[in-house]
């Protein structure tokens, strides 16, 4: 009888594996169960466990078309076209995780031939916390399926927020992923939340200003038009994705900032071909499902077709970065617009049976096409001169080491050194009262004018030369200004903290002195006291001005261990030995 049941229970679990596209989607043990089995059978397709989740279950990795074996799979797609796909990083969002699974019975279906398909490569599902927390209710504007993942994962972390600061074990094996198989084409599956339109399928795609003119010109002027002509052929459109500038579609749409901290953001930092798909949720699952199936199925074509293309502007993206002498960041939204036809349903406002005031509905019973705004430029408010190097103090391990993790070459210092270069002191910046994805992330950040001094630089200290292919990678975590920067997400938190100070009566004689010594502190001094009447009335204030400006008050505040080091690359000194000095 055990027997009899445990046959009927494989069985209902084979079976669900035959229905996907209907209304459920694979726990993650059925999922895991299902590539494991597909491996098996089918020496074309490689599984890999990857390493550690926040869970404590693997992340796996499967490849179509690889090599046969780890190494050499990874040692092919560096060298060969490749497509990564990640799925469920928000697992209440399983379309991706049923299209891949629909695409591959496809596929052995037709034969499975490889002669017109890149290197594939998938994760089926990266948040695995997230997966193994399943409910039917976490998504309450969600059309289907009946079960699904929750948003966090095991840490409560969103995962797409989390690709700069690395909260998580999900992460290091993402970046050992992305960095061992360098993909060409990365997407993210996704479904979105939001106003209510036709579309079933919407695409985030990687901002024109963040990204190399070789990789714009080839997404935006060839890649969308085309994989939108092939979808359109199949009834399915592709729009971009819907991000309200107000409230309703008909004030404007705009374009999405990809930031370094998300997903696509992280891979166009390496000059990938970005992508974010999002199935609308008021869709049913089997048609956002199918939506997605397909996108992947003409995104793949077109890859294979354009494979040489592809290349070739990647490797131009990498020599145009090379060239770039300033670095621009903290981009902002222009009210620059254009046009875009866009078929959503009438929105109007009408009384709330809940609450008794307006509400917003959307009338599906009255279907329009019309133009809208479309706000998709941005500027750069900001931007730096980049270094010849960054030096990054050694006893900086977490900084160090995701380092590391992303591929950034750099070289260990075996001695103290001495460099020309400018350190970074903070004058003021802005945090938030409530945590942002475990964080108080700092923004408005203002630093003191950076004079050019002699740094000395300690054993240990390492150097991050910016002429390597992970420039753009370092110039958005080690600039302390940039939105997605260490600086920004708390690495340095410790040195914004005074750590020596002074007892009013015992510095109140020194304090004279001080101003008997030098005129023009003195001088200084008794113009504050003159026009701050707030200042004339604060003795400990008064106090506090003469020793931040004289030698007694610590050099080191507010100056963070990553330095910026300048030379010129005719000047075969510019590495100067201590023991010369």
């Amino acid at each position: 009888m055990k027997r009899f049941l445990t046959a009927i229970f494989i069985s209902v679990c084979f079976l669900s594996f035959s229905q996907y596209d209907g209304n459920t989607s694979p726990t993650y043990p059925e999922l895991i169960k299902y590539y494991q089995d597909m491996a098996a059978k089918h020496k074309e397709i490689e599984l890999y466990a990857m390493g550690e989740s926040d869970y404590g279950l693997p992340i796996y990795l499967c490849v179509i078309n690889g090599a046969g074996d780890s190494l050499k799979t990874f040692e092919k797609a560096k060298k060969e076209t490749t497509v990564l796909i990640n799925n469920a990083i928000h697992p209440g969002e399983p379309d991706g995780v049923n299209a891949c699974i629909l695409w591959i019975e496809e596929w052995i279906k037709q034969g499975k031939k490889l002669d017109h398909l890149p290197v594939l490569a998938i994760i089926p599902a990266y948040n695995v916390g997230g997966m193994m927390n399943r409910s039917s209710s976490s998504r309450a504007n969600q059309e289907g399926p009946e079960e699904y993942g929750f948003r966090g994962n095991a840490q409560n972390l969103d995962l797409n927020r989390d690709f700069i600061k690395m909260d998580s074990k999900n992460m290091e094996t993402f970046a050992s992923i992305y960095q061992g198989l360098n993909p060409d084409v990365f997407v993210d599956t996704h479904v979105s939340n939001g106003a209510d339109y036709q579309y079933v399928l919407t695409l985030i795609s990687s901002m024109r200003e963040r990204i190399a003119p070789s990789i714009s010109n080839l997404t935006y002027q060839y890649l969308i038009p085309d994989v939108s002509k092939k979808l359109k052929e199949k009834k399915q459109d592709l729009f971009p994705y819907v991000e309200l500038k107000k409230e309703i579609p008909e004030d404007g749409i705009v374009a999405f900032n990809d930031l370094p901290r998300y997903a696509m953001g992280y891979a166009s930092l390496f000059h990938s071909i970005s992508f974010t798909v999002e199935t609308h949720m008021l869709k049913p699952f089997p048609q956002r499902v199918q939506a997605t199936k397909e996108f992947i199925i003409e995104l793949l074509k077109w890859t294979n077709d354009h494979k040489t293309t592809i290349e070739k502007a990647r490797k131009e993206a990498v020599e145009w970065e090379n060239k770039q002498t300033h670095f621009k960041f903290n981009y902002e939204l222009t009210e620059q617009k254009d046009s875009i036809l866009f078929k959503g349903y009438e929105a109007i406002y009408k009384k709330s049976e809940v609450t008794g005031m307006d509400r917003l509905f959307y009338d599906r019973t009255k279907p329009y096409q019309k133009w809208i705004p479309n706000y998709n430029h941005y500027q750069a408010k900001d931007s730096i001169f980049i270094p010849k190097l960054y030096a990054v103090g050694g006893q900086s391990t977490d900084v160090i080491e995701q380092l590391k993790i992303n591929g950034v070459q750099l070289e260990v210092l075996e001695r103290d050194t001495f460099l020309h270069g400018t350190y970074v002191v903070v004058e003021r910046y802005d945090s938030p009262k409530k945590p942002y994805e475990g964080h108080f992330i700092h923004s408005n950040l203002e630093v003191q004018e950076r004079a050019k001094s002699l740094l000395h630089l300690k054993k240990g200290d390492v150097l991050v030369p910016t002429s390597q292919e992970r420039r753009y990678f370092i110039l958005s975590v080690l600039e302390p200004k940039a939105e997605d920067s260490y600086f920004s997400w708390n690495f340095f938190d410790s040195y914004l903290q005074q750590k020596e100070y002074f007892s009013s009566y015992v510095f109140e004689d020194k304090a004279k002195e001080l101003l008997d010594k030098d005129p023009d502190l003195k001088n200084a001094f008794e113009e504050k006291r003159k026009n701050d009447p707030q200042f004339a009335k604060d003795a400990h204030a008064q106090l506090l001005f003469i020793y931040k400006n004289s030698i007694y008050f610590e050099k080191t505040f507010n100056q963070l261990p990553v330095m910026e080091i300048f030379y010129s690359e005719a000047d075969q000194d510019w590495m100067i030995d201590k023991s010369n000095h």
